[in-house]
């Protein structure tokens, strides 16, 4: 079964940053883009009922996927308006799309299509990837050299989705990957022989870092030989890392593991520093 690209499309800028992205990329993929829009009925509205109203949110999504179709003619778009909240609507494409891109104010809570938590509980509740753009997103910056960032971390199997998602966009885009592995130095009490053995092989801490990252990029540079790769280390925080990259970026990428408290579903702190904080659009990748 192909996989839609589907856009979350709510009418404010960001949302049409993230139809315009998710246009792009569904063009380079070869794959059709779907468009999603929820919404309720205003009963404050006494002068338009509920028919009024659904018309006035199908014509608004249509004017805008009008505008996509003429910029990509070549491009397979369905659209579907449906009256409900965002969150299962949400979860729903997610379930059944290639990727959700979704539009990002950042600095705060995700919103556009999202709000509050609800868009940490769609990020976190996820299956497939989901792609946050902003306002400010344009096309030229895809070019001009940017590359591809995604963080790695753990061993090859933690970060394979990531990495898979990276190296894929990469190649539809002509880009390179930058990998890059973020680490710190773990408390005395946190070693064990094994581990100082490991340590001992490697030469130290900085050399089994580099290791294990050409570990775990080895499989996806067989598998994508035409993609460049920088390899990068670096002693510090994975987030501050990450967000020290994001001038060369044209998409970041990051992993992730829902943790579950009593409140409901969470994203990693690298994924919610990056998320918020980065100007180029942000893929967050769940964990096979």
């Amino acid at each position: 079964m192909t996989r839609a690209i589907t856009a979350g499309l709510d009418g404010t800028e960001e949302s049409l940053a993230a139809l315009d992205w998710a246009a792009r990329e569904a063009v380079r993929r070869g794959l059709p883009l779907r468009v999603l829009h929820a919404w309720h009925h205003a009963e404050k509205l006494a002068e338009a009922d509920r028919d009024t109203q659904r018309g006035w949110a199908e014509e608004g999504v249509a004017q805008a996927v009008r505008q996509v179709a003429e910029r990509h003619p070549e491009l397979t778009v369905s659209v579907e308006v449906v009256e409900e909240d965002a969150a299962p609507a949400l979860g729903r494409a997610a379930r059944d799309a290639e990727m959700l891109v979704l539009g990002s104010r950042g600095h705060g809570p995700v919103v556009g299509f999202l709000l509050g938590s609800v868009g940490q509980h769609v990020i976190a509740e996820a299956t497939r990837p989901v792609v946050l753009v902003r306002a400010g997103d344009r096309a030229a910056l895809e070019a001009a050299g940017r590359e591809v960032v995604v963080g790695q971390h753990g061993d090859a199997e933690d970060s394979a989705a990531a990495l898979r998602f990276a190296f894929e966009t990469a190649a539809a885009r002509g880009a390179t990957v930058r990998a890059v592995r973020a680490w710190t130095l773990p408390p005395v009490f946190a070693y064990s022989p094994g581990s100082l053995r490991l340590l001992d092989e490697a030469g130290g801490l900085e050399p089994y870092e580099k290791q294990a990252l050409a570990d775990a990029l080895r499989p996806w540079r067989e598998r994508f030989p035409g993609v460049p790769v920088a390899e990068q280390v670096e002693m510090g925080s994975a987030g501050q890392v990450l967000l020290s990259l994001v001038g060369r970026a044209q998409l970041m990428v990051v992993g992730r593991r829902a943790r579950r408290t009593a409140v409901g579903a969470r994203i990693g702190s690298v994924a919610h520093g990056v998320l918020h904080h980065a100007d180029c659009p942000v893929a967050v990748v769940p964990h096979d």
